[in-house]
């Protein structure tokens, strides 16, 4: 079937049979199980497909339905809604045809409209296949996904990149006339992060800014140099991620809520803004303010229940504590001294006054022997060895002054003068 020269290089090249599918080798390639199961003209009931954006998962959803014979309704999470899904239901019992139902950024429904699907999907009314770029875990109710075989899609290497846009420059559908070297394709490839939607709208952008004349490196960047202020895997992303910590470390709040925010609009995975927020509570912040971590791990849970767009608030107002929290980065300073001083000594013995002695011959030979019991002591504070004889004057951890690190350190100071 001709397609509408005006549609998207992306859809005018899309794969009509499974061997045009570039990528995926461990889903589709010779004696793999969906493979298999899709010449077999089976589906091994409902599935979710995981994985990033321009990795193939519309194409494959399209391709089942193709291969195993079945209607095909599709609609987008991000504008249906329940009318929505009762429409494609009450198709599939009109005709009396087994119906695919492909929903894509499955992620987007809630819990009610996923739940409203369960039954229908349970019954077998319709076959769900599901796109989603995020956890299914965290994403789908445990029902839904019990119920459907998860396929884990990955990224598209440089390699699957580049045989894309050279199927889109001989594809009869594609660009025949652009002019553009190796070079340039890889650096095409290589800008699309893993995503061949993105490879191919670039592509089809320097196509139509030259008309045939050269694709030079300086037209690629700067034709694509919006979409590639924030790039997941690239020089940009680690930049911003440096820029949101050390605006939390210097205490300085709008700058924290700005790079965070950054990162939320870039649609980074808000599970990795968080991870590194809890790494920062306990790295730059620690025993300052033992709050500070405490917060970072609700935000987490937040984050994991919400997703997105309503975890952001809980990531803006994570960073707006850590941010204003007194800083210390005296645990981080103790992790690395005493993994020196291990490294340097191996492994030294436990003195043998606080050994476990269980039996009667452990402690004939020393074992627990002058063990002083804390609580037998004012204020449980008690004098003796507990590191081994050759470290015995290692420092690894010395409190700050500041934050409550600080206040108990004060505390220590008055009771020891006493």
């Amino acid at each position: 079937m001709k397609v509408n020269s005006n549609s998207p290089l992306a859809y005018r090249i899309r794969p009509r049979v499974i061997d045009e599918v570039i990528g995926q080798e461990a889903l589709l390639g010779m004696g793999k199980p969906l493979r298999i199961m899709l010449e077999d003209n089976k589906l091994p009931g409902s599935v979710i497909l995981w994985g990033p954006p321009g990795c193939g998962k519309t194409t494959l959803a399209r391709l089942m339905s193709k291969l195993v014979g079945y209607d095909l309704v599709e609609i987008s999470a991000v504008r249906a809604g329940k009318a929505d899904i009762e429409r494609a239901i009450n198709s599939s019992r009109l005709m009396g045809k087994k119906t695919i139902l492909f929903v894509d950024e499955i992620h987007r429904f809630n819990k009610l409209q996923q739940d409203f699907l369960l039954p229908f999907v349970e019954s077998g009314v319709i076959t769900l296949v599901g796109a989603t770029t995020e956890n299914p875990s965290f994403e789908v109710i445990s029902p839904l996904l019990s119920r459907s075989r998860v396929f884990i899609l990955q990224s598209l290497n440089e390699g699957d990149l580049l045989s894309i846009l050279n199927r889109a420059i001989n594809h009869p559908e594609g660009i025949n006339d652009v002019n553009i070297n190796e070079d340039n394709k890889k650096l095409i490839a290589n800008l699309s992060n893993g995503d061949a939607r993105a490879a191919l709208n670039i592509l089809e952008l320097v196509s139509s800014l030259t008309k045939g004349k050269e694709v030079t490196k300086e037209i690629i960047l700067t034709s694509v140099q919006k979409s590639l202020r924030y790039d997941k895997g690239g020089e940009e992303h680690y930049n911003i991620i440096s820029a949101m910590h050390k605006s939390l470390r210097d205490s300085d709040v709008q700058a924290s809520i700005y790079w965070t925010m950054r990162m939320i609009e870039a649609g980074e995975d808000p599970e990795y803004i968080i991870r590194r927020m809890i790494r920062f509570a306990s790295e730059d912040i620690g025993n300052a303010d033992p709050n500070a971590l405490g917060v970072a791990v609700n935000a987490m849970h937040s984050v994991r229940f919400l997703g997105y767009p309503e975890c952001n608030t809980a990531l803006i107002q994570c960073a707006i504590y850590l941010a204003n929290a007194p800083k210390s980065n005296k645990v981080y300073e103790a992790v690395n001294k005493a993994k020196e001083v291990i490294k340097r000594t191996g492994n030294l013995g436990v003195p043998l006054n606080i050994r476990n002695a269980p039996t009667q011959f452990m402690k004939n030979i020393g074992y627990g022997g002058g063990y002083r019991y804390a609580h037998d002591f004012k204020d449980a504070k008690v004098e003796q060895e507990h590191l081994p004889s050759e470290i015995k004057d290692e420092v690894f951890y010395e409190p700050t002054d500041r934050g409550f690190e600080g206040e108990m350190k004060r505390k220590r100071d008055v009771r020891e003068e006493r």
